[in-house]
């Protein structure tokens, strides 16, 4: 059984750590990568993150996913309120997803409500800024390890 998992992650969030730090935090990408990685040690996951403006190119890592990943951890960014193409990938993996949002979605514009994503995912992480990418991979170590 594979220990991977992949962390994708949409639009915009190559600029994590100088874009609107009021909601998303001071935190880089690396930084979010270099935790991630921590948290999965201590379940004996490796992990992938990656991250792309472009909605194919998340669809064909999801794609990717399929042979190679355990698990998938997805903040889609933008894509969770547009992209009926991304559930469709999602619905091919087998795997545990967990879909992850820093800001809190709820208390922001009314089209943030809605996520295509969520149809499909596991479980739902929410408004926990960073630290919600941990409690992803957290999650998906309980339900892989058992």
């Amino acid at each position: 059984m594979s220990t991977l998992i992949y962390i994708l992650n949409g639009p915009n969030l190559n600029l994590l750590g100088k874009r609107e730090p009021e909601i998303y935090g001071h935190d880089t990408l690396d930084d979010v990568a270099k935790r991630c990685e921590e948290t999965g040690a201590e379940f004996g996951l490796q992990t992938t993150l990656l991250q792309s403006n472009h909605e194919g190119q998340i669809i064909d890592w999801i794609h990717e996913a399929r042979e190679k990943a355990a698990g998938i951890v997805i903040n889609p960014a933008a894509f969770t309120h547009t992209s009926v193409a991304v559930l469709d990938a999602l619905n091919t993996f087998e795997g545990p997803v967990v879909e992850v949002h820093i800001s809190q979605v709820h208390k922001r514009e009314s089209f943030r409500h809605h996520s295509y994503v969520s149809l499909r995912a596991d479980a739902v992480i929410v408004g926990c800024g960073v630290q919600g990418y941990e409690l992803a991979m957290r999650h998906l170590g309980h339900v892989l390890k058992g």
